[in-house]
C-alpha cells in the first residue's frame, strides 16, 4: 500500500486512533488519489510517487483532517497541487507527432468503428487534450477522467463553479471544433496539425 501504517509506531491511543484512521483513509482513497496524479502526470510512476506524498502529507497534517468537511475533495485538491507541480519541474513534451495518425484517420480504407476502437485515435485525443491551454485541460481532465462534479472541480482548482462549467463548455467546443479541422485535413497557420 501507499503508506505503511505500521511504520508510523504509534506511542498513545491517540496515535493508534489516528493510524487506523489514517489506514482506513489510505484504503478507501488510494485508488482515486493514484488515478487523478495519472491523469495529470500519464507516468505511472510519477502518479505512484505523487500518491506516495499526498498521503505523507496527510500524515503531517492529520490534526486537520478531523476538520476537513469532504475528504475526497481535500484530496484531490492536495494531490492536484502535487502532480502539477511535478509537471512544471519536469521539461515540456513533443506532441508534434500527429502526422502519421492523421494520415491513418483519412484512410478510406478504415471504418468508423475501426477507428474508434483504435488505440491511435485514444492516443490523438490524448494529444489533442494535451495541446489545450492549462485552464481548459485541468477542468476537461478532472470532469471525465476522474468523473469529478463541477462543484468538486472548482474547490480542487480555487476558482468559482460557473467558471468550471464555463471552460469546460470551451474545452469540449476546442476539441470538437480541432477534430472536425483535422477531419478535413486542415492545417493552422503555423503547420501543426
Amino acid at each position: 500500500m501507499l503508506v505503511n501504517a505500521v511504520a508510523i509506531n504509534p506511542k498513545t491511543a491517540t496515535d493508534k486512533v489516528a493510524v487506523a484512521s489514517l489506514d482506513a483513509l489510505v484504503r478507501e482513497h488510494a485508488r482515486f488519489v493514484f488515478r487523478l496524479a495519472y491523469s495529470v502526470l500519464r507516468n505511472h510512476h510519477d502518479a505512484e510517487d505523487a500518491a506516495q506524498e499526498t498521503f505523507l502529507r496527510v500524515l503531517r497534517h492529520r490534526q486537520e483532517m478531523e476538520e476537513v468537511a469532504d475528504q475526497r475533495a481535500w484530496l484531490a485538491r492536495v494531490t492536484w497541487r502535487i502532480a502539477v507541480d511535478r509537471v512544471r519541474r519536469t521539461p515540456e513534451r513533443d506532441h508534434d507527432d500527429l502526422a502519421p495518425l492523421l494520415e491513418q484517420l483519412r484512410s478510406p480504407q478504415a471504418s468508423a468503428l475501426q477507428l474508434a476502437a483504435d488505440a491511435q485515435m485514444l492516443r490523438l485525443t490524448e494529444t489533442m487534450v494535451a495541446a489545450l491551454p492549462a485552464e481548459l485541460r485541468d477542468v476537461l481532465t478532472l470532469s471525465t477522467l476522474e468523473e469529478l462534479n463541477s462543484r468538486e472541480i472548482a474547490e480542487i482548482l480555487g476558482i468559482p463553479e460557473g467558471t468550471v462549467r464555463t471552460r469546460l463548455q470551451r474545452a469540449r467546443q476546442r476539441l470538437k471544433d480541432k477534430l472536425n479541422e483535422l477531419m478535413k485535413g486542415g492545417r493552422n497557420e503555423s503547420g501543426r496539425a
